[in-house]
């Protein structure tokens, strides 16, 4: 099914913007001090382009440790990359999903963008999984933290 899903996710427009991606993470690594953004976007542009059964997650909340991407250094780079590109990205995203909103049928594509706009407002940080490891990750954390709490009581 997931096949299925992204081979028409794919057709349907999932193309154009992973090249957008793409085109932006070309650009980044044109600048030396770019490099980290453009690695990002080649990542998102791949799961733009087959974004079904996946999910973006923090890494921080994958590895349970932090890292440069998690700290301030990653929110500084954040903000950079909202200012300069982000934010057309994220609106290409959010136009993309009002016009999948108008039909029935295209609904779940259009979540998916606004995922995506999500994504884009803020990259760095985060890491692309299958939808099995999230899960497994978010549940090693919930049981993590509820050791936690049991020792403290």
């Amino acid at each position: 099914m997931r096949a299925i899903g992204n081979l028409l996710w794919f057709i349907l427009g999932g193309i154009v913007l992973g090249l957008a991606w793409w085109v932006i993470g070309l650009i980044a690594f044109m600048t030396v001090i770019g490099i980290p953004w453009g690695r990002a976007c080649f990542v998102i542009g791949n799961f733009s382009f087959f974004p079904v059964g996946k999910e973006a997650i923090s890494r921080k909340e994958l590895s349970q440790q932090g890292d440069i991407g998690t700290s301030g250094f990653g929110l500084i780079g954040n903000i950079i990359w909202f200012i300069l590109a982000g934010f057309w990205l994220a609106l290409a995203h959010i136009i993309c999903a009002v016009a999948y909103f108008v039909t029935i049928i295209g609904i779940p594509f259009g979540i998916q963008h606004l995922k995506l706009a999500g994504i884009a407002i803020s990259p760095i940080g985060k890491t692309i999984v299958t939808k099995e490891v999230a899960l497994a990750a978010r549940t090693a954390n919930a049981k993590a933290t509820v050791a936690a709490l049991r020792n403290n009581i």
